[in-house]
């Protein structure tokens, strides 16, 4: 069997057409009909239907357009990892991570870990950490690194880091020793606050805030990258975990403002997992050591 007759049988089903499959694959029509009925021959079954320049599979080609595929991806699988194996691989690690850890922590991670692990091809996925446990779960990834706790009973989260949270406000052009202290009540008084930028703390933060400062404006910014930019800009202030804004604070872009009033949250990082295979093993292992 030619595995070129079950991509053109593939494509065929897909497209309901063989004039459509012949373009999709830059083959001629005629060479559409030449495989279907060479796989025919091989499978003794007869796949296709025609109903006038429609093709309908019959029961027999339904019974099998999965196994086609299956017999596909295995090939193609093969070849993928024949391939990583030639550029020096010898294992591979699928991570998904969320939008706020891989703007933040994880260049400084995987830079550090690929150095001492030159063996292990990464795949980064980047995903919502409300929908990580799912990708875990699925196996679609081997291992996430989330802003929040998964409570799937079949999964594992493992706390990697807690973050302190701080008030940050644009730098107000003031000399730094001279400047007298910024004071949270004034600083949300005459800023917008921006919320729900991490996906982990902000439905409680801003009940407590109003309980508080019940005259807070508040407006929703999903990001926390964007967040920044718009506090440099000058449009408002927020409370974001420190690790995030480090260098801006470093930089004197950004300033913290002392707190008293409440106390403020953490942000925490886990690592989800539903194995522990080998590389997964190797990678928790890494990032329990690594200080963030």
């Amino acid at each position: 069997m030619e595995l070129s007759w079950l991509k053109t049988f593939i494509t065929a089903v897909e497209y309901g057409n063989f004039r459509k499959a012949a373009e999709h694959l830059f083959i001629s029509q005629p060479t559409v009909t030449v495989h279907i009925k060479q796989l025919e021959k091989e499978l003794g079954v007869l796949l296709f239907l025609r109903e006038g320049k429609k093709v309908k599979l019959t029961e027999a080609g339904k019974r099998y357009f999965n196994h086609a595929i299956e017999l596909l991806n295995i090939y193609e699988k093969g070849i993928t990892d024949l391939e990583t194996y030639n550029q020096g691989y010898t294992s591979k690690l699928t991570i998904a991570i969320s939008p706020l850890i891989a703007d933040t922590v994880l260049p400084i991670v995987l830079k550090q870990y690929l150095k001492n692990h030159p063996q292990v091809e990464i795949s980064v996925q980047i995903i919502e950490s409300n929908e990580i446990d799912q990708a875990v779960l699925k196996e679609e990834v081997d291992i996430g690194l989330s802003c929040l706790l998964s409570f799937n009973p079949q999964l594992e989260s493992k706390l990697l880091y807690t973050d302190k949270v701080i008030l940050v406000a644009p730098h107000d052009g003031k000399d730094f020793e001279s400047a007298l202290p910024l004071e949270e009540e004034e600083v949300l008084s005459s800023n917008h606050l921006l919320t729900h930028n991490h996906p982990a703390y902000w439905e409680e933060l801003s009940k407590t805030i109003k309980l508080f400062y019940p005259t807070t404006r508040m407006m929703k910014v999903s990001q926390i990258h964007i967040t920044k930019r718009f506090i440099i800009e000058g449009l408002g202030v927020s409370y974001l975990p420190y690790s995030t804004v480090r260098r801006e604070l470093h930089d004197g872009i950004l300033l913290e403002v002392d707190t008293h009033a409440f106390e403020l949250p953490k942000a925490n990082i886990y690592a989800i997992l539903k194995y522990h295979h080998k590389e997964q093993q190797e990678f928790l292992s890494f990032l329990s050591k690594y200080r963030f």
